[in-house]
């Protein structure tokens, strides 16, 4: 079973290095936000940085309470532009008493272009540059949104936009960075001003940044003796994978020092998550002064970070990390600063899965914890078992904790002849620092079967894959038992873990690529990737189920040998007022019952070159491009353009460059950043030009 499970692993990379290859070269895509959110009631300036969004036409923010406007996009220019660009500044300046207004504003758009202009940008996959204003009701909910560009290639990738209700800061954005000649790195590192370095702040609040190269924010800030100050980091969760990087994401150090400089608490990891997160209880009443970098002192305009600060609640353990669909529960939390918060957990509709909850305390909400549901029976772990070993019955979920460092939890089970069972720990994917290792022993304490780690491709952000699995066939009836610990022998409260034990639970769960669907020709389609769970070898029908009855599925059944399939969508829809939520639903009959599965939208990520990744989106998109010339600036009537491309494949080589040229002037001025009067000169001679060879 090991062995076909990695080879579905390395399959699944396999086939996503083959799709994402020709994928990537049509799709838009984003690489980060910047600011990655805001305060509720507020208008935010954003950026965002990508390739292929030249033809953004719009934006948007998943949930309800949050509006975007496209105000600009800063496309690459080519050399010819850059001149022309240049010239028509010069001109502007050379009439500046006679330039009206409108004049003015384009020598303004030039000047920012200009400025904006990196020749050798450090990355090319971000240095198309797109202006957002993001307007935030006051009643929006806070927490994780999606944001997403419209092109004409289709909707972007998702990235993270949060929204918050504490008041927030944003340092300036950083422009696109310099690309690094190896030794003459300091030539591309920017010139920040000192007054740049250090921002004053009053707390609680959050702070909005991104990390040049070689480059060190401050924040100096007042606290009081015996305040418990949380600081919290969202840097890997703003981008979660960087391609052409090590370890292939933003690794923030933050540290902690008192205003005489003496270090006072220090993060540079959360547990097993990159982004650091600091609890202090201050001993003084003092300036104390925040200071957060990269591991290694690199940086790029995706270097984005999101720091909160303050007296806020934050959850660091919950007990027990799950329970039983459909009824009530009250887990311990524990943690910072909770106080009177309030639990903010799934209802007892909620089904089968993993949910996330929260304490809100009602200025502020803490962070959110993964929790678990399921239907097998379930029970905790006892303190003192009998003889060592806790009886349990088949199947059975139990939810323990490995309280203290080399402590070993066993369970006893009986079976009354040779079958097949499951063990599977639930801990690294419940954000408990666990790295569980497990063996199953006889009657006679010969270990009969071992696991460490257990690669699971639905957990997208996970690159320690800790949590262990067994699927054995038991040799005879009798009594066993399985043992858990942790492999580094660590242990305390936070160490929680739910443990399966169970006859196998055949099932499969559903991952499409990418997270959007891109209708052209009234027809779209995206690859469905199937994970088979505890030997599933059945086959599973993907069907459409959308509430816009004009987008229709085409059945597609995954067999057996099959790890993905191609699924497609057709439709009649005219009028797209913008993209549509819909889902992929997947049927399959397990054992005589029948089992439904929505396929969660995912982006294909990769890490530092070579790893890839399934990360799971919010939702999943269909979306067709509907060209509109309603604020698009029309061409001046002279010169005529008319016949201009008749005949276009017949003309020379020199032909097509002149036709081309002229494409390009008039989108200059369509981007406001040509006069009408240049414009007219400069193609009136392309086209003289022409005239005179003729």
């Amino acid at each position: 079973m090991a062995k076909r499970f990695l080879s579905l692993v390395a399959g699944l990379c396999i086939l996503l290095a083959a799709d994402a290859g020709a994928q990537a070269s049509r799709d838009a895509y984003i690489g980060y936000v910047y600011p990655a959110g805001g305060q509720q009631g507020t208008m935010v300036p954003v950026r965002i940085g990508g390739q292929r969004i030249e033809s953004v036409c719009g934006a948007l923010v998943s949930g309800e309470g949050v509006t975007v406007k496209v105000i600009d996009c800063l496309r690459r220019m080519n050399n010819n532009d850059m001149r022309l660009m240049k010239e028509q500044l010069q001109l502007i300046r050379e009439e500046e008493s006679a330039a009206d207004e409108e004049v003015r504003e384009i020598a303004d758009r030039i000047q920012q272009r200009i400025d904006e202009d990196q020749r050798q940008p450090a990355s090319q996959s971000l240095a198309t540059v797109v202006l957002l204003e993001v307007t935030i009701d006051k009643n929006a909910l806070p927490g994780r949104r999606e944001i997403r560009l419209l092109t004409s290639r289709g909707a972007s990738n998702p990235l993270s936009f949060y929204v918050g209700r504490l008041p927030e800061t944003s340092r300036r954005a950083m422009k696109i960075s310099k690309f690094q000649t190896l030794g003459k790195e300091h030539l591309a590192q920017r010139n920040r001003p000192p007054e740049e370095e250090e921002k004053t702040i009053s707390l609680p609040c959050t702070v909005n940044g991104q990390i040049a190269s070689g480059e060190i924010n401050r924040y100096r800030f007042q606290a009081h003796k015996g305040d418990r100050l949380v600081i919290t980091t969202l840097a890997r969760q703003l981008v979660p994978y960087i391609a052409d990087a090590v370890p292939g994401w933003f690794q923030p150090v933050m540290t902690l020092r008192n205003a005489a400089g003496k270090e006072m608490a220090f993060n540079d990891d959360f547990r097993f998550k990159p982004d650091p997160t600091l609890l202090y209880e201050v001993l003084e009443t003092d300036e104390y002064i925040l200071s957060i970098h990269d591991s290694i002192y690199r940086g790029r305009e995706d270097f984005v970070y999101r720091i909160t600060i303050g007296q806020l609640p934050f959850i660091t353990s919950v007990f027990p990390p799950g329970g039983t669909a459909g009824s009530e529960f009250r887990p311990t939390l524990t943690g910072w600063n909770l106080g009177l918060a309030k639990l903010r957990s799934p209802g007892t509709e909620a089904g089968p899965g993993i949910h996330y909850v929260a304490a809100d305390r009602g200025d502020a909400l803490s962070n959110y914890i993964p929790f678990a549901l399921d239907t097998l029976p379930e029970c905790e772990e006892q303190k003192n078992p009998i003889a060592g070993a806790q009886k349990v019955d088949l199947p059975i979920i139990i939810n323990g904790r490995i309280e203290k460092p080399g402590d070993k939890d066993v369970y006893r089970f009986s079976v009354d002849k040779s079958c097949m069972v499951v063990a599977e720990v639930n801990a690294r994917r419940l954000d408990s620092p666990l790295d569980s290792i497990i063996y199953l022993t006889d009657d006679n304490d010969q270990i009969i079967a071992f696991n460490d780690d257990h690669s699971d491709p639905g957990s997208g952000l996970n690159t320690h894959h800790a949590d262990s699995y067994l699927r054995i066939k038991l040799p005879a009836a009798g009594t066993y038992r399985l043992h858990l610990t942790d492999t580094a022998r660590q242990g305390g409260d936070a160490y929680t873990y739910r443990l399966r034990l169970s006859p196998p639970q055949p099932d499969f769960a559903l991952r499409t690529v990418p997270s959007k669907i891109t209708v052209q020709k009234n027809a779209g389609s995206l690859e469905v990737f199937i994970i088979r769970k505890d030997g599933f070898d059945g086959s599973v029908m993907l069907d459409l189920d959308s509430a816009d009855k004009e987008i229709l599925g085409m059945p597609v059944l995954i067999a057996p040998e099959d790890e993905k399939v191609r699924f497609s969508i057709k439709t009649t829809k005219k009028n797209w007022d913008g993209p549509v939520a819909v889902n992929i639903i997947g049927t399959a009959t397990i054992n005589g019952d029948k089992r439904v599965r929505r396929a969660v939208p995912a982006e294909d990520w990769m890490q530092a070159f070579l790893w890839r990744h399934l990360v799971p989106a919010q939702e999943l998109l269909a979306y067709h491009y509907a060209p509109s010339t309603e604020d698009e600036i029309p061409l001046p009537d002279k010169p005529d353009l008319t016949d201009l491309e008749k005949g276009f494949n017949k003309k020379s080589r020199q032909e097509k460059q002149v036709v081309s040229r002229i494409k390009q002037i008039g989108r200059l001025y369509q981007e406001r950043l040509l006069t009408e009067d240049l414009y007219s000169k400069t193609v009136e001679g392309l086209l003289d030009y022409e005239e005179e060879k003729e």
